[in-house]
């Protein structure tokens, strides 16, 4: 494979503090940093002069449906959405992202390398989402980790969906309801399991089982008061989780920060005001949430709102009072780890994916900061 040798580097490690700037050289060799030095000489290497320029690790969306929904035709298409039952734990995503949606396209032109596509919210548990890169044409060849969650859906989204049919859930407490029975029956069956019986094969308790035995995390879509029920529950089973979108999380700081779980916070860019789950777009809580350790990324929903608009949302935290150091980990090393991928993503350190966005000015803080060069796996994807 080619390698790239990026001069004069200005870059965000990510790393912890007393390492999180570096200056100098970097090379990437076989899709990998090979290596990070005050000055490097390799004659084989395509070069890249980064001077004036600040370098990032590739920066990554951790909850979108690129692929799965499609907004660019009239009819529209949802392919995120088996709402065929109340609980489908046993679909992948994989299985409905089109790799040719062009919002791929805009995400490595906007320096995001990487992706976490998930089912839609409109079952109770809705399904198995996936880490991908950005840049391919075979959704399975640009896979990084799959299964990488199980989505879980609380408050309007499933009950509306089941409630409009005359099926459980109607209500919140029919969520909840829907939800405790089916883990319940996947915790029997997993300790059946393990004690050496052999239960009938259910594919939908196969699923929900790395889950309960914290392989993988439960991704919950909660808003308002649902993040209660949301940290209940979680408690109860005994998981890892991350609380999806958290529209009002200025509410409740003291119970996030105490249940430990990681917060995938937006889109920002929504109703402040108004009736329903968005009733309180709260930015700030992205501050306190940080201040207090807990685990932060910023997201898009993407096609709900552009793909780009992930370094608006780094402006609007830094605008809140985050530091941009720290606004820019929730895009990068804090997004890896909601998607349990921080061995490979995350921050520029060797033997890290050579995965690695340069912009004209910082995101986030400047303006008119603008992506110059993507490279995805070692290869340059986009140059402006």
């Amino acid at each position: 494979m080619k390698k790239i040798l990026i001069k004069n580097a200005n870059a965000y490690t990510m790393l912890a503090d007393d390492k999180e700037f570096f200056k100098g050289d970097i090379l990437l060799e076989d899709g990998k940093i090979k290596a990070m030095e005050s000055q490097i000489n390799d004659s084989d290497a395509e070069i890249i002069d980064a001077s004036g320029l600040v370098v990032l690790p590739g920066l990554i969306d951790a909850h979108s449906h690129v692929g799965l929904f499609d907004f660019n035709t009239d009819a529209g298409n949802d392919d995120a959405n088996e709402m065929t039952s109340p609980n489908t734990p046993a679909i992948n995503a994989q299985y409905s992202t089109d790799a040719t949606a062009r919002e791929f396209k805009f995400y490595y032109q906007n320096g995001i390398t990487s992706v976490l596509l998930t089912p839609g919210s409109g079952n109770v548990i809705c399904g198995l989402p996936f880490a991908a890169k950005t840049y391919g044409d075979n959704i399975f060849d640009m896979t990084i980790k799959a299964p990488c969650a199980l989505k879980i859906a609380f408050g309007g989204n499933p009950k509306n969906t089941w409630g409009h049919k005359g099926r459980m859930p109607m209500t919140r407490m029919g969520v909840a309801y829907v939800l405790r029975d089916i883990l319940n029956r996947a915790k029997d069956y997993m300790e059946k399991k393990d004690s050496g019986e052999n239960p009938k094969y259910d594919a939908d308790l196969e699923a929900i089982i790395p889950a309960l035995r914290n392989e993988i995390p439960f991704k919950m879509h909660c808003t308002q008061y649902d993040m209660l029920t949301a940290i209940e529950i979680a408690k109860e089973f005994g998981v890892h989780f991350s609380l999806e979108h958290a529209w009002g999380a200025t509410d409740y700081i003291d119970e996030i920060v105490e249940s430990g779980c990681d917060i995938c916070y937006g889109p920002i860019a929504t109703y402040r005001t108004g009736a329903g789950e968005r009733r309180k777009i709260d930015v700030e809580s992205v501050k306190e949430l940080d201040d207090r350790g807990v685990n932060v990324a910023l997201v898009t929903d993407a096609p709900i709102l552009s793909v780009e608009t992930l370094i608006n949302h780094v402006g609007e935290a830094v605008r809140e009072g985050v530091k941009i150091n720290r606004a820019l980990r929730m895009v990068t090393i804090n997004a890896a780890r909601v998607l349990g991928v921080e061995d490979r993503l995350g921050t520029l350190e060797i033997g890290k994916d050579a995965d690695i966005a340069i912009f004209k000015g910082t995101p986030g803080l400047d303006t008119n900061a603008k992506t110059i060069f993507t490279i995805i796996n070692g290869e340059l994807v986009y140059r402006y």
